[in-house]
């Protein structure tokens, strides 16, 4: 049975752990992240958010060891048996499904300091879209912008400004602290839309070593 990419070019891609059989995550492969994970033996997806292939432990070394893969009767399904070297979910913890809806309460705890494997950005990004998440009567000043985009943009504006002055006329720790306050607040402005910071990296990244002129001119009109 052979995957019809072109019907599904996108199919969920369910992680389990191949010794107990505990469900670690579920992400999705298009064509190229299926034959990477199969020609690797290291699981390859494709992220929704990132717009691009990943290789899982890219950057935190957490990576998952393929002992098999299991195509549904559909052939538009996949589990990848793993062998999931540290822990599974971005939050730290070894799976993706640590919530109980019927104890309403959280089951697992973190194992790892996601700080330190994915830096403080893509962290603070993450426990942006938790918040975005969380029950309206969650009350939290990020919860707040993300219900308010009138007031999430006025303070990006403001928080801007504020660098602006801070650069011109203030101390090197002000033009710091000003600036921390604009990343934090453009970080809720890429969550108001769901726009992973990676794909800001990415840009950057296609800029550097490009002039500013061809740059510029690179950009669709």
């Amino acid at each position: 049975m052979q995957i019809d990419w072109n019907k599904n070019p996108l199919i969920p891609a369910i992680a389990q752990d191949h010794e107990n059989n505990e469900v670690l995550m579920l992400a999705y492969m298009n064509e190229e992240a299926y034959k990477l994970t199969l020609s690797t033996g290291f699981a390859h997806y494709f992220s929704r958010s990132k717009q691009r292939i990943w290789k899982k432990g890219e950057s935190s070394n957490h990576t998952q060891e393929v002992k098999d893969l299991l195509l549904d009767c559909d052939a538009d399904t996949v589990i990848v048996k793993v062998k999931q070297n540290g822990v599974a979910c971005h939050t730290g913890r070894k799976s993706c499904f640590f919530t109980s809806v019927m104890q309403d309460k959280i089951i697992l705890d973190k194992e790892v300091d996601t700080d330190a494997i994915y830096g403080v950005v893509d962290t603070l990004y993450h426990t942006i879209l938790e918040r975005k998440n969380a029950p309206a009567e969650a009350k939290s000043w990020t919860k707040k912008l993300l219900d308010d985009k009138e007031l999430m943009l006025s303070k990006i504006l403001e928080e801007a400004d504020e660098v602006c002055v801070a650069i011109s006329e203030e101390s090197d720790e002000q033009v710091i602290y000003e600036s921390a306050d604009l990343l934090y607040h453009t970080l809720v402005g890429l969550g108001h839309r769901e726009i992973s910071p990676d794909r800001v990296k990415q840009e950057l990244a296609r800029r550097f070593g490009m002039s500013g002129i061809k740059e510029k001119e690179s950009r669709t009109k």
